[in-house]
């Protein structure tokens, strides 16, 4: 259990130290280039899931962040499962880095409205004297890393978005959206050998006895 602790803790610890020094840093909407046009660090703030998207209103926020706690239980719980079961440890490593970034949002979301004041034409300030800028449950998911690599526009023969501009990368995220994404790709890439059929060692030594 000492691994996926390990890597839960790095994982929340980076993203949280990101996130803090944004805020505490810059104003929404500021960003700095990075690497030229490709790599820019963009404050922004979303109201939902990752990578920006919504799930509007005041009723949404609240369901939305209760529902990010009790599915971050069941896959803590079933994060401990696997380590007593001894499951594979590649897998336990990708269950490890979906849970540390889905951990990671929900702290913005529960914690950071109360912490912090308003990043609108000023940094924010830590636990201002006149509260935060909400209230528990509806803060805002910190959001940072843009990658606009290639832009262009679709050619006036293409479906549906002919003649539309498009963009590679868009959407800004973090560093728990970043840990989500690599555990799930990796269980896709790996996918057969985690869920694939494991050979039955008593029948093949049947076979081989016969």
């Amino acid at each position: 259990m000492k691994k996926p602790l390990l890597i839960v803790f790095l994982v929340l610890l980076i993203d949280q130290l990101i996130k803090i020094y944004i805020k505490a840093h810059f104003y929404l909407g500021q960003e700095i280039h990075v690497a030229g046009h490709w790599f820019i660090l963009h404050f922004t703030e979303n109201n939902g899931m990752a990578y920006g998207m919504e799930f509007g209103g005041k009723f949404g926020k609240i369901f939305l962040s209760t529902f990010r706690i009790v599915a971050v239980a069941g896959i803590g719980y079933y994060l401990w499962t696997l380590t007593k079961k001894k499951e594979d440890k590649l897998y336990i490593v990708c269950i490890a880095l979906i849970f540390a970034g889905a951990l990671g949002n929900i702290l913005d979301s529960v914690f950071y409205g109360v912490l912090f004041s308003d990043s609108n034409y000023d940094v924010a300030r830590f636990m201002p004297a006149e509260g935060g800028y909400e209230s528990f449950l509806h803060g805002k998911v910190v959001d940072m890393f843009y990658f606009p690599i290639f832009k262009g526009h679709f050619p006036s023969w293409f479906p549906i978005w002919g003649t539309e501009d498009f963009e590679f990368f868009r959407p800004v995220f973090n560093f728990a959206d970043a840990s989500i994404s690599v555990g799930v790709g990796l269980i896709i890439l790996f996918q057969k050998r985690f869920f694939g059929k494991k050979p039955i060692v008593e029948e093949q030594a049947t076979v081989d006895s016969i």
